[in-house]
């Protein structure tokens, strides 16, 4: 069977417009009009892929529809975009690691915010920043290499001055309640225990 120009092109734009399922019972009852050979010649002639085809086929007879997968298709991860990313922020994170300062473990700490690592990425290891991803997805990797974002309290000075007693004849009346003082936090990263 010949295919003639505008049958060609009438049967590629309609192949165009359809979706899914209807796209491929279209394509499948073309083929079988072709007759033997359909599906080299819907291959060669019309662009179609002989695998799509084929599953047309099989939907055609059988009455089964296949389901499209598309929730399992998805975006790749920003390593397979850029290989280097974890190596990067590896070395910014050990290069700048530092015992816990009350030796009490064996945990390193970074004082940093993933936007000052995504920061550093862009000015110490060229990494372009369009291309970089966001705060949050370098939080993410952060955690996944081990590094954990920790609230850590600051230390509190010790008062200089005892309490008041009895006898220091400010007490009861010119004593002040204590005000509640707010904590300052910092985040730090800490790799997980061996």
């Amino acid at each position: 069977m010949e295919l003639t120009e505008s049958s060609r092109n009438m049967l590629v734009e309609t192949g165009k417009t359809l979706k899914g399922v209807e796209r491929r019972l279209f394509m499948a009852r073309t083929v079988r009009s072709f007759g033997i050979g359909g599906q080299r010649m819907a291959e060669r002639e019309l662009g179609w892929s002989r695998v799509t085809v084929r599953k047309a086929m099989h939907e055609l007879e059988s009455g089964v529809r296949c389901k499209d997968a598309y929730c399992l298709r998805g975006r790749k991860r920003s390593e397979e975009h850029l290989p280097r990313l974890l190596d990067d922020i590896r070395d910014l994170a050990d290069g700048q690691s530092q015992t816990d300062p009350t030796f009490r473990s064996r945990r390193l700490y970074v004082r940093w915010t993933a936007a000052r690592v995504r920061a550093l990425l862009i000015s110490q290891k060229g990494h372009d920043d369009k291309n970089l991803p966001s705060v949050r997805t370098i939080a993410r990797k952060l955690n996944m290499l081990g590094y954990r974002l920790r609230r850590v309290a600051k230390c509190k000075p010790k008062k200089r001055y005892a309490r008041p007693t009895r006898s220091s004849g400010i007490w009861p009346s010119s004593t002040r309640k204590p005000t509640d003082r707010i904590t300052c936090y910092v985040f730090r990263w800490m790799p997980r225990p061996p």
